[in-house]
């Protein structure tokens, strides 16, 4: 299976190594993984801020870089739901639908498509996750609280799997970081202190490391942790699914 490799502009420059753990990953769980080189932003934070016009070039670029792939996977949850919703081509809409039927966040990937059951890989700390609102609400990679229906999480299910790893959830499971993009800068107040409510309960539940299939959520907990000078850490999944890995499908 050949799968394409798209790494947001944000992961490319801050969190290199949450790029090269999906693409060990995907490699290891029996992909091959080829990395278009002139990709570039998909278009996300002009589209945040209003100005979803302009990012008219970016969505030309990816499709000339992500076309003819059955498959393309980013650790990202937010870039690709971004993609799913808003990836358009006035000269060919139908290449651009096929783009946006073929873009998977990481988990969702090996979850669905994949399909892998057990992955052997080893992680031996306290682990808290935190589900990023783009991939839980509008990529249905989790359940939500507020709605009557079966409870569910791929992100915890495959986090489940990891040797050693102890899960512990926080008592607002599912509630947003306060990072949302532009909203982090326009509304700078309300985001810290919703980043440093969901801070606290990691802290009151004594984990090692925060996780999440979105790395700019933990970017924005990162910052919050460091000015508390807090000794949690924090991990994108795919790195802690790619430690000391095997797989049994």
């Amino acid at each position: 299976m050949i799968v394409a490799l798209f790494v947001p502009c944000y992961i490319d420059q801050f969190y290199p190594q949450v790029a090269v753990a999906t693409m060990e990953l995907l490699q290891k769980l029996g992909c091959t993984v080829e990395f278009p080189m002139n990709q570039t932003c998909c278009g996300q934070p002009m589209a945040n801020a209003g100005f979803a016009s302009f990012s008219s070039d970016c969505d030309k670029n990816f499709i000339k870089n992500f076309k003819g792939y059955d498959y393309i996977v980013a650790p990202s949850g937010s870039c690709v739901l971004h993609i799913k919703e808003h990836l358009h081509d006035a000269n060919d809409e139908a290449v651009a639908n096929k783009i946006r039927g073929s873009v998977f966040e990481l988990t969702e990937f090996i979850a669905d498509v994949l399909k892998i059951e057990h992955i052997n890989a080893s992680f031996s700390h306290k682990v808290g996750l935190h589900p990023g609102c783009h991939g839980q609400r509008g990529l249905h990679t989790s359940s939500m609280s507020e709605l009557v229906a079966p409870a569910f999480s791929k992100p915890e299910k495959l986090l489940n799997m990891v040797k050693g790893l102890q899960l512990i959830l926080p008592k607002r499971v599912d509630e947003c970081c306060g990072f949302g993009g532009t909203f982090c800068v326009t509304e700078e107040a309300v985001s810290a202190k919703m980043g440093k409510d969901r801070v606290k309960e990691h802290e009151d539940n004594e984990v090692e490391y925060i996780t999440s299939g979105d790395t700019s959520c933990l970017m924005h907990l990162e910052g919050i942790l460091n000015r508390q000078q807090s000794k949690i850490k924090i991990i994108h999944i795919a790195e802690i699914l790619n430690a000391s890995l095997h797989v049994n499908n």
